[in-house]
């Protein structure tokens, strides 16, 4: 019983993060050109598995607050866990951190990069700029989210995983 409460704690937690960081850089957190720092969280799938379910959960919460149509709230969210748990399936099979990290970590700049405007543009009927600059500047935001801030926080997690009581 306490194992399932410490991972619903930190379910929550993980979920609870992800709105904060991404609403600390609020204008930047949706549309065209966004940078969301919760996004370096999508790293932890590598460590945690209910980080998947938490990090869709507070990717909803983020689109439903920055006023998102209820189409990008939910299959943006859904581009989320179905990169969440592909991150999570690299966890499990590759063993080299760094290897884990980059392929890993490519899952959440990649499907965003180019699954997200062609979902803005299904939602709101255009693209602010064409479809090729802003796949590049979801996948820059990405980038600067999963691998600078998400692999510092990978590196962190690893090297304490021990005595975090980690795998």
């Amino acid at each position: 019983m306490q194992k399932k409460s410490k991972i619903l704690a930190r379910a929550g937690v993980i979920s609870a993060l992800y709105v904060v960081l991404s609403m600390v850089v609020f204008p930047f957190a949706s549309g065209s050109i966004q940078v969301r720092l919760g996004e370096a969280l999508t790293i932890l799938p590598l460590f945690f598995p209910e980080a998947c379910i938490s990090l869709f959960i507070g990717c909803i919460i983020v689109n439903f607050i920055t006023g998102c149509a209820l189409i990008d709230v939910v299959f943006g969210a859904l581009v989320t866990l179905i990169s969440a748990v592909l991150t999570l399936i690299i966890g499990r099979i590759i063993k080299n951190n760094l290897l884990k990290l980059l392929i890993g970590g490519s899952f959440p700049i990649l499907l965003n990069a180019f699954l997200l405007p062609l979902l803005w543009y299904w939602c709101y009927g255009q693209l602010e700029y064409v479809y090729i600059l802003q796949v590049l500047f979801v996948f820059l935001g990405q980038t600067a989210s999963v691998y600078a801030l998400g692999g510092t926080l990978f590196f962190g997690l690893d090297k304490y995983k021990e005595k975090l009581n980690l795998k």
